[in-house]
């Protein structure tokens, strides 16, 4: 069988993947378009491991059969059409987002920004800072979506004694079940963490962040445009908001320039999230398990349906 990958993969992680691999299958690694040959390994391919651009479906793998993603979000493949078994990465990422939006939330309330500040200019501030510090366990929380991201934030969330509520249409975990029960509860909730997909555009409104409670806290680690940006930048500007932690923007590499830059309430992640250590190894490692699981005829793990989003 031939295998495409499209993934970053130095000398050492390309000969890990080729030793794991069964030997009758023929693998390929993307190094350009440059050559007849990569266009023709690709349209070949039975089999393909990363993220392509969408506009290389034009030459459409008539022969896919699995395609291994190597990202849980897949927003930007709504339009492809294959016959193809297609799985994203799961809860590959999901401690480590959950960690980060916990990690900024935390260093929001305990002053760990405006220290770090202190501490390259030498400044001693302790006492008057004292004063400004607050407590994640008193604290009230919603998460938007119920999945592994969302259930990782609330469990860690719920360790430091914060009372937590998760939101989704059907997902039994979650507590909030529609948007006219969000906005029920968004008066009164301290801090609002975004897990969503990108298939739900601007569903954090203006008119939602204008519900939010004064003073509170907004964290996105879902998708970039599930948030209207230039509300979510007047509402920090105007205080009605007191900070945010963002792993995602709507244009990334967010543009210099960007008011967000330069906002002391603001905690940029630069969509760092999912990272840790030995990522490519164990990308590669969960496209081999799917791989023999595929092979065998069975059910692969976290099979997605590439127009319907999830």
């Amino acid at each position: 069988m031939n295998l495409f990958i499209f993934a970053e993969l130095d000398p050492q992680q390309q000969t890990y993947l080729k030793d794991l691999l069964p030997a009758n299958i023929q693998t390929y690694f993307y190094n350009g378009f440059e050559n007849q040959e990569s266009e023709s390994a690709f349209a070949s391919a039975e089999l393909l491991f990363g993220n392509p651009p969408s506009s290389w479906f034009a030459l459409a793998p008539t022969n896919l059969q699995f395609w291994q993603l190597e990202s849980a979000g897949f927003d930007q493949f709504k339009q492809v059409q294959t016959n193809a078994k297609v799985s994203n990465m799961g809860n590959f990422f999901a401690e480590a987002c959950a960690e980060t939006m916990v990690a900024g939330i935390l260093a929001f309330y305990r002053g760990i920004q405006d220290l770090v500040k202190l501490q390259q200019i030498q400044n001693w501030q302790g006492k008057k800072m004292r004063l400004k510090l607050d407590l994640l366990g008193q604290k009230t929380a919603i998460v938007l979506g119920a999945g592994t991201i969302g259930q990782a934030v609330k469990r860690i969330l719920e360790g430091f004694g914060t009372e937590v509520k998760m939101t989704a249409r059907q997902n039994p975990a979650a507590q909030i079940h529609s948007l006219d029960e969000l906005f029920q509860h968004l008066p009164h909730t301290d801090i609002i963490i975004n897990t969503l997909p990108g298939n739900l555009d601007k569903y954090v409104s203006r008119k939602f962040i204008q519900t939010m409670k004064k003073g509170s806290l907004y964290a996105n680690v879902g998708r970039g445009n599930t948030t209207d940006e230039t509300a979510l930048i007047e509402a920090l500007q105007s205080g009605h908001l007191a900070g945010a932690v963002l792993d995602v923007t709507e244009e990334e590499p967010l543009p210099k320039g960007n008011p967000l830059w330069e906002m002391e309430n603001v905690l940029i992640t630069q969509h760092t999230g999912g990272g840790q250590a030995r990522e490519v190894e164990g990308k590669i490692e969960r496209f081999v398990s799917n791989l023999q699981l595929y092979l065998a005829g069975e059910e692969v793990s976290d099979q997605v349906n590439l127009s319907q989003g999830y």
